[in-house]
């Protein structure tokens, strides 16, 4: 009897422990500027790359960029993005064993068209990059992590000489520095990596370093921004270029060391999108989006100076690879192609970087973000 009662109480911890070990995808997509599901829930099958769909939201519009809180306690959406009006910034509390969202409530984002959001080390404040209003917006968090009203709202200026996409100032990315004192803001508009001091005291924690400023090449375009695990390195991705540029970095500086081609061939126009760098630091990953090519460039990083070396590209069998993950282990990429309405699950060789399409596909339409987090032990 002891012994059944011993295998019991075992096999009901391996329960409750199976409970609280899942990894979850969360997709961010746009809805045609009408409300809709618009974000979307998968558990993460980490050996196999199976998603299973487990939560679809409702009447939500154009929630186009996600971000989830450190803890991951909560998440939160550009929402009514690319519409000819003011935007919003939405959050939501995440049940993490159900896999499910509840909403929260949301705050206009200061601005037209709200790209890029991201949070503070603890969550304490919520940054929002709006695109065609060239704003950034600050959001203080209340302890049930619902957004209060904006407290800081900073207006940019600038253009560069591509008249079509440059008119003026474009914040494509809002990105804390390791540390969480400084944040850097891709201005795609003005060919400028904007550097801010972050204070966490202040209710307008924001402060213009200017001479921090790194100016990218004419018409370039930087977009988004990423650091290297060793918080030595730092790589842009220019979506007008095509180009990644590489930085040195120590306390909010920026310094370039090297600018690489990111696609396999040359074209009359680029349009880059996303980056991203494995866990383990040792290579980095982007996607560019064209007509005649919708790649996942993959590059070897050297440890010691940061440089980039191609190792090759990796179709990613859609069109408009706008965003995409790696999963917590470091062992699978995944790529959400806006135009062709899927999200590819691709296995990723540890040692060489390169990428081997899984067979695993899932249908959502018009995926444009992609977040993944690991809940449990």
């Amino acid at each position: 009897m002891k012994t059944i009662l011993i295998l019991l109480l075992t096999s009901i911890g391996y329960c409750a422990l199976g409970q609280f070990n899942k990894t979850y995808l969360f997709v961010g997509t746009y809805t045609d500027g009408q409300p809709d599901k618009g974000i979307y829930i998968y558990e993460f099958n980490s050996k196999n790359g199976n998603l299973k769909k487990v939560f679809s939201g409702e009447n939500i519009i154009n929630p186009s960029f996600l971000t989830l809180s450190p803890n991951g306690d909560y998440l939160y959406a550009c929402t009514e993005t690319k519409l000819p009006q003011e935007g919003s910034v939405s959050a939501f509390k995440v049940d993490s064993i159900k896999g499910s969202l509840t909403f929260l409530n949301k705050q206009k984002s200061g601005g037209e068209n709200p790209v890029y959001v991201t949070t503070s080390r603890n969550n304490e404040f919520v940054i929002n990059a709006n695109y065609t209003e060239g704003t950034v917006s600050v959001f203080k968090t209340n302890r049930d992590g619902s957004l209060s009203p904006s407290s800081q709202i900073i207006r940019f200026q600038g253009k560069g000489p591509n008249t079509k996409r440059q008119d003026k100032a474009h914040i494509h990315a809002a990105v804390f520095s390791p540390n969480f004192e400084y944040v850097f803001f891709p201005d795609l508009g003005a060919d400028k990596i904007r550097v801010f001091k972050f204070n966490l005291l202040d209710d307008q924690p924001l402060k213009s370093l200017e001479n921090y400023d790194y100016t990218t090449l004419p018409g370039s375009g930087p977009r988004h921004f990423s650091f290297h695990p060793n918080n030595k390195f730092a790589y842009c991705i220019e979506e007008l270029s095509g180009t990644i540029t590489a930085f040195s970095y120590e306390s909010g500086k920026l310094d370039s060391i090297q600018r690489i081609f990111s696609y396999s061939k040359l074209q009359e126009e680029y349009n880059s999108a996303d980056i991203h760098i494995s866990p383990d630091g040792l290579f980095l990953y982007a996607s560019n989006r064209r007509d005649n090519e919708n790649t996942i460039s993959i590059f070897s990083i050297n440890n010691d100076n940061g440089k980039l070396t191609l190792i090759g590209h990796q179709s990613t069998y859609g069109d408009h690879p706008r965003n995409f993950t790696l999963d917590p282990t470091g062992n699978f990429l995944i790529v959400a192609n806006q135009v062709t309405n899927n999200i590819v699950v691709f296995k990723r060789d540890t040692k060489t970087g390169l990428l081997t399409k899984t067979g695993k596909e899932i249908n959502v339409p018009r995926p444009s973000c992609l977040k993944m987090r690991k809940y449990g032990n």
